[in-house]
């Protein structure tokens, strides 16, 4: 399932990293490893912007937290607190991105914001590459 939001939203963001190239150390930030791979949905990844209006579907039942949605831009699972109902017809609250970060065991991320009442975190990995993963899947490096 896609879900999640992106970079310019409410959720608790981390502080901006300090990365020493010397010690090749990064401080400011929580790191964690991946201890479960992460798949990605086929589905490409939806980017609702302020007054998107939506369709309001299905609950997940693995993830209460999230409801289908359908749009102009796409559809894919949004929290069901960052639209305007939670049935019928809605519109987006706040800016959110689907994107979901695929993962490996052992992936070493960063993360960049947390949505923990959903389970999620916004992770960036070693190549760049920015998404959301379960919170389940990692566990925080010491």
């Amino acid at each position: 399932m896609d879900r999640h939001q992106s970079k310019g939203h409410p959720l608790r963001l981390r502080p901006n990293a300090r990365l020493s190239a010397a010690a090749g150390k990064v401080s400011g930030v929580r790191q964690v490893i991946a201890r479960r791979s992460h798949e990605i949905s086929k589905r490409p990844p939806v980017q609702l912007e302020v007054g998107d209006e939506v369709e309001v579907g299905e609950r997940d039942t693995e993830w209460p937290e999230f409801v289908f949605v359908t749009g102009k831009r796409g559809a894919g699972w949004v929290p069901s607190r960052h639209l305007s109902s939670s049935t019928g017809r809605a519109v987006a609250k706040i800016p959110y991105d689907t994107t979901e970060l695929p993962t490996e065991v052992g992936d070493v991320l960063l993360v960049v914001a947390e949505d923990l009442p959903s389970g999620w975190l916004w992770c960036r990995s070693g190549t760049g590459r920015e998404g959301w993963i379960p919170v389940k899947t990692v566990e925080d490096l010491s």
